[in-house]
Parts: structure tokens; C-alpha cells; sequence
């Protein structure tokens, strides 16, 4: 015997063959879930994917969401455009109605004040003309009670101033003349009156007043006639005896000799 065959040995005793295949069986099945766990794994991985190719949906139905946005406030922001339009447009028209209602308002105030000028005109010439036919028949009447008087030959001062009117016969009217060529009606007499040395006013209003009043039916040749009243006369003449007056009328006729009657005059006054 060894010496050597009392002592165990140091390598182990080999395994059986059944128990190497049941722990290549066991190896197996780790294996096979490690490889289930990996396609596990795997699946669990593929499903960011998944998420992924979802993502161009929602990202284009929040484009299609954020265009209908932009659309609903564009046509929101038209809308106000139009509607600040719309209100523009009525406070222009509005003002403008303004406008023409006070532009109508001083028309028709216009009218009515032009219509109550004509009315008024109308009437005064319708007075005048009353008081003309008034004025016409008291000159006949004083004409023919006072034959004597107004035929009698002027003399002295009255001579003299009837001879200067006379000659002034046929010159032309103008407002405001005082000779020698062309004369006014209140300018006419007061040349007149100053050839005999007699100063009187200018103007027919204060010539009116400027002697003693006298009826129409005294008068005597070289009275001023006067039209209109004492102090407010518009025109003036001087009485050449015979009915008949000499003065500076108007502008188309000139200097004139004319009979009472043509323009029966209001008053006289005398101050020779």
C-alpha cells in the first residue's frame, strides 16, 4: 500500500452528469428570462417611439388650432375697423346735418328779414304815394287859390336866385356835387342862396328848418321846397312862381324845371 493512499485527495470528486444537466437547465432557464426580460425591455423601449410618431398629430392640431385663433382675431380686429368706420362715418354725417340745419336755419332767417325789408319798402311806397296824391291835390288847390301870388314877377333877392337855378337847367346829378357843373338837389340851393349872400346847411335835412315854415298855399317865388318832413327831408327845390319848381331830381334827369304836381312837395319854408 502507499504511503500515500491513506490521504484523501485534494481534488474534488466530480459531479454527476445529472446534476450538470439539471444546472444547465436552470442555466437555461435564467437565460431564457433574462432573454424574455430583455424582449421586455425592449418592447418597453419601443414605446417612446410609439409617443413619438403621435406627436405630428397634436403638434398639427395645435397648429390648426393656433391659425383658427389668429383667424377668429383677425376678423375680430376687421370687425372693430369696421365698426370704428361705421361710427366715423355717422359723426361726420351727423355733424355735417348740424352744419347744414344752422346754414338753413340763417338762410330762412335770411329770407324772412329780406321779406319783412320788402314788405316795409313796399309800404313806405305806398305811403308816399298816398301822400303824394294827398300833397298833389292840395298844390292844385293852393296853385288856384293863390294865382296872384305865384304869377307875380320875382324881384330883388328872389330875382336872383331864380335866374341862378335857371341857368343851372340841364346840368347833370350827382351825389354829393356842388357845381358848377354838376349838382346835388341840397347842393343846388345852397349856390343858390349864396349868390344873394344867404349861408344855409348843407345838407336837405337842415335846409328843411333853416327859414320860416310856409303853407303850400302862399307860396311866393324863391321859397325852399322841401320833401319829406321838417328836419328829416330827403329832398329839396326852389319855387320859381307860376306853379313851377327848378331842382336837381336824380340822377337820369338832371337839373329840372317842373310843375308842382309832378312831385307835389311836403312842406316850405322861406328865407329871403
Amino acid at each position: 500500500m502507499s504511503h500515500t493512499a491513506h490521504i484523501r485527495s485534494h481534488r474534488k470528486p466530480r459531479r454527476s452528469t445529472p446534476k450538470i444537466s439539471v444546472r444547465a437547465g436552470v442555466a437555461g432557464g435564467v437565460l431564457s428570462t433574462l432573454a424574455v426580460a430583455g424582449a421586455a425591455g425592449a418592447a418597453n423601449a419601443a414605446e417612446p417611439v410609439t409617443q413619438t410618431v403621435e406627436l405630428p398629430t397634436l403638434t398639427a392640431d395645435l397648429a390648426t388650432q393656433v391659425a383658427q385663433s389668429a383667424d377668429a382675431t383677425q376678423q375680430a380686429a376687421a370687425n372693430y375697423e369696421l365698426q370704428a368706420e361705421r361710427d366715423a362715418a355717422a359723426a361726420k354725417a351727423a355733424k355735417q346735418a348740424k352744419s347744414d340745419l344752422a346754414d338753413a336755419k340763417k338762410k330762412a332767417e335770411a329770407t324772412k328779414k329780406a321779406e319783412a325789408a320788402r314788405r316795409a319798402a313796399a309800404e313806405r311806397a305806398a305811403s308816399r304815394s298816398a301822400e303824394r296824391a294827398t300833397l298833389s291835390a292840395s298844390a292844385s288847390a293852393s296853385t288856384s287859390a293863390s294865382t296872384s301870388t305865384s304869377t307875380s314877377t320875382a324881384t330883388g333877392s328872389a330875382a336872383t336866385v331864380i335866374a341862378f337855378v335857371k341857368a343851372q337847367i340841364g346840368d347833370a346829378y350827382v351825389s354829393g356835387g356842388t357845381g358848377p357843373n354838376s349838382w346835388d338837389c341840397s347842393g343846388l340851393v345852397q349856390a343858390a342862396f349864396k349868390q344873394v349872400g344867404v349861408s344855409l346847411p348843407r345838407v336837405s335835412q337842415d335846409q328843411s328848418t333853416a327859414g320860416t315854415q310856409v303853407s303850400l298855399s302862399n307860396l311866393q317865388p324863391g321859397d325852399i321846397l322841401y320833401w319829406g318832413g321838417a328836419g328829416s327831408a330827403y329832398h329839396v327845390g326852389v319855387y320859381v312862381g307860376d306853379g313851377m319848381f327848378v331842382g336837381a331830381q336824380n340822377p337820369s334827369t338832371g337839373v329840372v324845371e317842373k310843375p308842382l304836381s309832378y312831385d307835389p312837395p311836403t312842406g316850405a319854408v322861406r328865407v329871403l
